[in-house]
């Protein structure tokens, strides 16, 4: 009997290991942020996630080991126009003054995929591509509205937008799986992503852009906004601490 219960609990422990739960990630409206920004009714609000123990609490899993450092962004676009976040200009600043640019949609998913693999972010339980294609699952649906060259024809109508998910990955079964689902990383946050497209007025939006975990801090977001019927382009700065 003690050797079926035993038995039964490294069944139930390896089932844990193996299965990812993502995790939905609120958010609160812009003016309630302490850097909360106010541009021609364009408004803005963020918070940095640099602390280790904070961010793995919201992802779910250990981002800053996967060589990320995650900042949530809120707008609420009352400014009459479509916007777009720049990529190429948005920087975060760490606490020596340093700028980072902000990884692409690619390049966050494949330090995620990287790490995951190689079981630097999870136990030997649950290492390898399963785990890759959950985190990178999360990852794609936690996305935020990134933007980099020119406006794609898509435009985001409104609602709430970039929150994560409540799906469940389990374990792959072999190794053609265990393919897919390593693809799968990629394909999730290329559909999640919202880079190349416009964010309409009146719409709400919540998500995360992705920097160099290489960063170990954040003092500031600097962040490049475009205006799609004017062509005008504004910086806004926040501060992240």
């Amino acid at each position: 009997m003690k050797k079926a219960l035993a038995l039964l609990l490294i069944v139930f422990h390896l089932t844990a290991c193996a299965t990812y739960q993502s995790r939905s990630v609120s958010f609160r409206p812009p003016q309630d942020y302490a850097n909360f920004h106010d541009l021609s009714g364009l408004q803005v609000g963020a918070e940095s996630f640099a602390d280790r123990s904070a961010a793995e609490d919201a992802f779910g899993f250990d981002i800053r080991a996967a060589g990320l450092l995650p900042v949530q962004v809120v707008i609420d676009n009352r400014s009459g126009q479509n916007v777009q976040v720049v990529s190429g200009q948005t920087f975060l600043i760490d606490d020596t003054n340093r700028y980072w640019k902000l990884l692409s949609t690619r390049e966050a998913a494949e330090r995620v995929q990287k790490e995951t693999e190689t079981g630097a972010i999870t136990s030997s339980a649950g290492k390898g591509a399963a785990w890759g294609a959950a985190a990178g699952a999360l990852l794609g649906l936690a996305l935020g509205i990134v933007s980099g060259g020119n406006v794609g024809e898509a435009v985001v109508k409104g609602g709430v937008l970039g929150g994560a998910g409540g799906a469940v990955i389990g374990g792959a079964d072999k190794a053609g799986d265990d393919r897919q689902r390593e693809y799968r990383i990629a394909d999730d946050v290329r559909e999640k992503g919202l880079e190349g497209k416009q964010m309409s007025r009146d719409a709400l939006a919540s998500g995360f852009i992705f920097f160099p975990g290489e960063a170990r801090s954040a003092k500031e977001l600097r962040l490049q906004i475009r205006y799609s019927g004017t062509g005008d382009v504004k910086i806004i700065t926040l501060k992240l601490k």
